[in-house]
């Protein structure tokens, strides 16, 4: 059995394995079947054999088709085919707020110093940590509470209605920062984001159209290291 399909070119796909799934309400198995071709007959499969991880892998890069090569600037911290981490140093954004109670309604549209800051994307999701320094972490780094509202306690961005990008390449990050800015903060997902005395409204409103950096001794600190954030660690 043999199957044709243009896809720019004549490709020649052939059957070769196939994937039985059994399963009940509860548990569900899969076996792996090599498929033997008979001509003017229909395919035979051969016995069950081990569904094994490198199998599996291998399959899903077939399916992806691999990741391109890429040069990665100096602000990568890490790569995977799904996923990628970098980090900004402090710098000024604007910022847009958008709150049902008008909380922060003074601060909408206005220019705010940023702390230094990790970002990682995962199959479309989105995670974001501050640092304590203003310079590349290492893999010991331990990271801090971003004080930002959209993000849950493992710092995993709530995206509603933020423009995305589609990939997770160095190409995309400028744009996955520019959806993150550019989306309206509407709420606060976790108790505590700031160590700053006036609070979350306190921090920000003091730092509105100012020029002066953001002031790192307000970060919450944490136990997890660079390492477990780009793993998904919690740490």
């Amino acid at each position: 059995m043999q199957v044709q399909i243009s896809i720019g070119e004549n490709h020649r796909f052939e059957l070769r394995d196939a994937l039985l799934v059994y399963g009940d309400r509860q548990r569900s198995f899969v076996t792996r079947h090599q498929v033997v071709l008979h001509k003017g007959a229909p395919p035979t499969l051969e016995p069950a054999q081990p569904l094994t991880l490198g199998f599996l892998e291998s399959l899903v890069r077939s399916l992806m088709g691999g990741s391109p090569a890429e040069v990665l600037p100096e602000n990568v911290l890490a790569k995977g085919d799904r996923m990628i981490a970098w980090w900004t140093a402090a710098c000024r954004r604007q910022m847009f707020y958008e709150n049902s109670e008008q909380k922060a309604v003074r601060l909408n549209g206005r220019t705010f110093p940023q702390p230094p800051l990790i970002w990682r994307v995962d199959n479309g999701d989105l995670k974001i940590r501050a640092l304590a320094e203003n310079k590349r972490p290492s893999t010991g780094t331990t990271l801090a509470v971003a004080p930002f509202w959209n993000l849950s306690d493992d710092g995993r961005v709530c995206t509603g209605t933020m423009r995305r990008p589609d990939s997770a390449t160095v190409s995309s990050i400028p744009n996955w920062e520019q959806g993150f800015y550019e989306s309206a903060f509407t709420h606060a997902n976790v108790g505590r984001l700031t160590r700053h005395p006036g609070g979350f409204e306190g921090l920000w409103t003091g730092l509105a159209d100012k020029r002066k950096p953001f002031p790192l001794e307000t970060l919450i600190r944490l136990p997890q290291t660079l390492a477990q954030f780009v793993r998904g660690d919690r740490g």
